[in-house]
Parts: structure tokens; sequence; C-alpha cells
């Protein structure tokens, strides 16, 4: 018995705590970008020795640049409204390590995750480091990724979505196989791993399509990318569907009184229109659920479109366009918004959703990024749109560039103000924006928004 699993037992310390310290002394590609720690052979060594856990229940796989955490939640929403035990795994997490491995509404109980790391850690500690393939060290991603094929498998999920993590021929996810595949908008991220054209990363992403296995695709950028995405499937003989071939009409709503949105979608492929009020906003949601109901009624085709409405309905997420009122000590402030978007794209929504809701109401900025960011063409976003702007880094664990942060926004001709002491400007925006009855925006990184929402509960 290992010295870590005595202090699960004798000292009754949280697991979860226990496992994420043990962690802590592998490679973790989320705060320390690396080439060349990408492949297969480890993980699938790490499932033969467990008994391919990874097999254990049917799966639904998700890749793509933007939107794929809501999607992945979004299925695994309707799978449990229809009645199954549903495990979801996703990255990254904002305030709890158990967001990465949960069920669609909830965490699961903690005797899963206790016995969990008390048979994941003795097992990897005693493997004799000559016995890896090609005697590699493991990664962090790796063995998170092997505790939720353990997790869930302990759980006796009836279904589980895996999101990808980076990329997708390579990320440890994919040693699943999948019922269905989805791949969500392409952009240019993570160059430096993935490649320096969309084209490029479209084939690292469609790198999860499996043989003869159906996948769906969301509307992409340029009709380049469509076509790598297609020609990979017909290269593994898997039938594809684009999203806009299915359902020909896609219409959304935002009411500002409830802070939800009504969708109304039209397909052939459902006996009458899907229609509901979803809790995660803008238009590009909208975009996201028509992915879900798509991949679920393709695998279920049978599920009646109530369920599929429900489902949609309970979906939320940390992080995406959530909106806090009446925050504690902050009462000035009348909604503060967080929300992670990190690309040129994404943010562009973001800023859409919030004119949507809010019109021309006062806003206030507060913003920070990694440092593989397109912060130069990002900064151009926030011209005359807020009344004070505040620029820092994401925290510690991400690596960040201020100095550039602060040339793009000169060169935007933005009045703000920075420091790299993110806490000291997590409480400069909140005290201001609530001296001055502003909305508070938080974006750019889904680590600054884990630190506002760590300095919130302190």
């Amino acid at each position: 018995m290992t010295q870590i699993i005595k202090l699960i037992i004798i000292h009754d310390v949280n697991a979860i705590d226990v496992f994420q310290e043990w962690l802590d002394d592998y490679l973790n590609f989320e705060h320390t970008p690396k080439k060349n720690i990408f492949w297969l052979d480890t993980i699938d060594y790490l499932c033969k020795r467990f008994d391919n856990p990874q097999d254990f229940a049917p799966c639904i796989h998700v890749a793509g640049s933007k939107g794929k955490g809501s999607v992945s939640r979004m299925i695994s929403c309707i799978l449990e409204e229809a009645g199954y035990n549903v495990g979801l795994y996703t990255s990254p997490h904002i305030t709890d390590f158990r967001e990465r491995i949960c069920t669609p509404t909830g965490f699961f109980s903690e005797e899963i995750y206790e016995k969990t790391v008390k048979e994941l850690i003795p097992n990897i500690d005693s493997i004799i480091p000559e016995n890896l393939p090609a005697e590699r060290p493991l990664t962090w991603f790796e063995l998170v990724t092997l505790y939720a094929f353990l997790c869930f498998r302990n759980a006796n999920v009836d279904w589980s979505v895996y999101e990808v993590g980076l990329g997708g021929r390579l990320d440890a996810t994919n040693v699943i196989r999948p019922k269905i595949c989805c791949i969500t908008p392409i952009e240019l991220e993570h160059t430096e791993f993935l490649g320096d054209t969309l084209e490029k990363i479209a084939a690292e992403k469609g790198g999860i399509i499996k043989n003869c296995t159906p996948v769906i695709f969301a509307k992409q950028q340029n009709e380049s990318v469509n076509i790598v995405l297609s020609e990979k499937a017909i290269t593994r003989h898997a039938p594809y569907y684009f999203v806009d071939d299915l359902i020909k009409n896609i219409s959304c709503d935002f009411d500002s009184a409830d802070k939800k949105m009504s969708v109304h979608f039209e397909s052939e492929i459902f006996n009458r229109p899907i229609e509901t009020k979803m809790q995660l906003l803008g238009k590009m949601q909208a975009q996201n659920a028509a992915m879900a109901i798509i991949t679920v009624k393709k695998v279920l085709p049978n599920l009646d479109e109530a369920v599929i409405e429900r489902g949609l309905a309970k979906a939320k997420l940390p992080g995406r366009f959530e909106i806090l009122e009446n925050v504690k000590n902050y009462a000035g402030i009348p909604s503060l918004i967080l929300d992670g978007a990190h690309t040129l794209n994404s943010i562009k929504l973001t800023i859409e959703t919030l004119n949507s809701l809010f019109g021309n109401k006062k806003v206030s900025l507060l913003f920070a990024c990694a440092a593989d960011k397109d912060v130069k063409d990002i900064s151009l976003l926030f011209c005359n749109r807020f009344e004070h702007v505040y620029v820092t880094r994401p925290g510690e664990r991400k690596e960040s560039n201020l100095e550039e942060e602060i040339q793009a926004f000169k060169n935007a001709q933005i009045n703000f103000t920075a420091h790299a002491d993110y806490k000291m400007m997590i409480q400069k925006a909140l005290e201001e924006s609530a001296a001055n009855g502003n909305i508070l925006l938080v974006t750019g990184s889904f680590y600054l928004v884990s630190e506002v929402k760590e300095f919130l509960k302190l």
C-alpha cells in the first residue's frame, strides 16, 4: 500500500486532493506547453494494464476549436434526460477538478472518485519505467484521461461523452471507440503544435474519425476545411453529415428578463420542430445545440423530441457567458459576466451576445489571455464599447505576455489600466464597477475566470 493511499484511509484526506497532489509530479501541458509529448501508445499501454476501461460503455467523441465543451455538455444532458447514467469528460475545470469528470448535471459520489484513486495510483506507481513505450515518462493529461475511464467504469455509466483535450489525432482520448464523432468549428489555435493553417489543424482534429463511424461536422469558415474533413471521412468509410445540410432553420432570441435564449430548429430528421429555452447563451450556442441534437438523434433515432428539448434546457456550463447577479460585497454591479472565450471569433461572439442582452448599458472589461493568443486583433474588438478596461495576466498557471497585451491595447487606442498583479486588478475591476454601477465582463481566458471565482469565494 502506497503512502498516498494510507493518507486517504488513515487520515481521512479527500481523495481528489490527494490525486491532484500526486499528479503534480507529471508534465502538465495545460500549464507548460511542450512539443513532442503527444502519442497514443502510452495511453493504450495504460488502458490495457487496467483491462481497457475506455471500452466499458458506448461513447461519443467531440473535437474542434470552439464549442466542443458546450456540445459535449448538451449531448450528455440529453442522454441523461433520456434516463441514462452518463459520464462526461471535459477540460479545463474552473474551480473544482471534478468538473472534468462528472455527470451532466453534477458530480459522482465521493466513493466513486476515492475508489478510482485507490485503484489507479498503486498500479501506476508500480510501473517499471523501462516497460513504458519508448521509456517515455507519463504525462498529466494521460493520467487524468485514464482516471476518467476508470471513474466511468466504477460508476457503471450507460454512456460516456469525451471532449478532446488538444487536437484529436494524438490526443489521449483518441483510444476510445465511439458510436459517433463530432467536429465543431475550427480556428487557428495552438499552431505550434497542430499546424499553421486551418487545413493542417483540420487534419489533426479529423484524426478522431474512426472507420465506418458516423461523424457530424459543424459549418466551417473555409470551404477548404470542409474538404479536408470530408475527405478524411471518405478515406475511413465514415458516413458524414454537415449540420447545415440537416437543419434548414435555426433561430434564437434572447430574453433579457430571465437571461435565457429561446431556440427553434427545423429538420426532416425530427418529427416536429425543436423548441426550448436554453441557459447557454449566444448564437454560437444555438449552432452548438444544433450539432448536439443531430448527434443524439443519429445514435438514438427513436428518442422523443420532448426529451431533447428538456435536455437542452438544463444544460449549463461555468465560464460560458455565465451571468452572476447580486455578487456578495459588490452589489453595485448589475451583472458580472464570466466568459472564457479566448479566440478572435469566440470573443467576437461574446460581445455580440453582450450587446444582444444588455444593449447600450454601461459595461467594464477585465481582460487577460495566454501568451499564444492573437491579442493584437482581439484588442480591436473592444474599441468604443467599454467604460473602463482592466488588463492583466490570467493567473500563475498559464504562460502569458502582459507586455504584448499592453502594446496591443495601446495600438488599438483603447484607454486602459494594466498591472501584472492579477489579484489586485480583479479587486480593482470589481470595486470600480460596483462604484460606477457598471456591468463587468471578464473574458480572454478560462484561467482568469477561475481566478475571479476564487477571489469571490475568498
